[in-house]
């Protein structure tokens, strides 16, 4: 509980700070205009004490409006573990959000939305975090986030529940970002991150608290990203610590 308590100090710490762009590991409320689709990949390669694991979704989000996002995640996994090993499709995800408070102010804007994010048992039963479990959980969170022109940052917190797993873990994100271009039309952006997760695993004892340093470009209606996170805090079994973990992307929006 005590890291919890740390990581809320933290989101203070940074309340004040402003983004640009959507983060790499973290979320934001920011949503484009109704009726539009992104097309977008966030391939993770994931080394720890038990092996590696490289994760490579296809997601395609659509907004139905311009406070409203559903989007389908099927994702394809190859693993290298130390009891075990293969490759295949991980467990799909369907995502939602919708927007429940908005207020712009002069080159500002405060954005709150709720979300969801289901995820099916398609995969195999490796016991790998957000990747391939074989068990369904349900995850609900509210995702908040301030924006201006030069500066923004996101937070994220909810709780993730797996009926029949022991991976029910409470949830806190993070992300500030640091833009190196001035505003420009068309799109052109370059943009640091610095983002935070935190997750506690009641039901095993588990904490950890990692830390990813990205960077993003964008261009017009594509971006690039390129993350890699390190522990911070780690109270898991040894046979579980991350060593890092290296995520590649791309999105599209049309």
């Amino acid at each position: 509980m005590k890291h919890i308590i740390m990581v809320a100090l933290m989101v203070f710490a940074f309340a004040k700070a402003y983004s640009q762009g959507p983060p790499i590991t973290a979320d934001k409320p920011i949503m484009l205009g109704g009726n539009s689709f992104t097309m977008k990949t966030l391939t993770e390669i994931r080394n720890t004490e038990r092996g590696t694991a490289v994760y490579v979704p296809v997601m395609l989000h659509y907004l139905p409006t311009a406070n409203s996002l559903i989007a389908l995640h099927v994702p394809y996994v190859n693993y290298d573990l130390s009891d075990t090993s293969g490759s295949g499709l991980a467990d799909m995800k369907i995502m939602g959000k919708y927007q429940f408070y908005r207020k712009d102010g002069t080159g500002r804007t405060f954005r709150m939305v709720a979300k969801t994010l289901q995820t099916l048992p398609t995969g195999q039963e490796i016991d790998v975090m957000d990747i391939s479990t074989g068990k369904y959980s349900g995850y609900y969170g509210i995702v908040s986030g301030l924006e201006t022109l030069k500066y923004g940052i996101s937070t994220e917190i909810g709780y993730n529940w797996m009926p029949d797993g022991t991976l029910d873990e409470f949830r806190t994100k993070l992300g500030f970002g640091l833009p190196l271009l001035k505003p420009q039309y068309p799109n052109k952006q370059l943009n640091l991150y610095f983002e935070y997760n935190s997750v506690w695993l009641h039901e095993r004892d588990w904490y950890q608290l990692l830390y990813a340093q990205g960077i993003q470009y964008a261009r017009k209606n594509i971006t690039f990203d390129l993350a890699v996170q390190l522990p911070l805090i780690q109270e898991i079994a040894d046979d579980r610590a991350l060593n890092y973990s290296v995520f590649v992307g791309t999105r599209y929006t049309f």
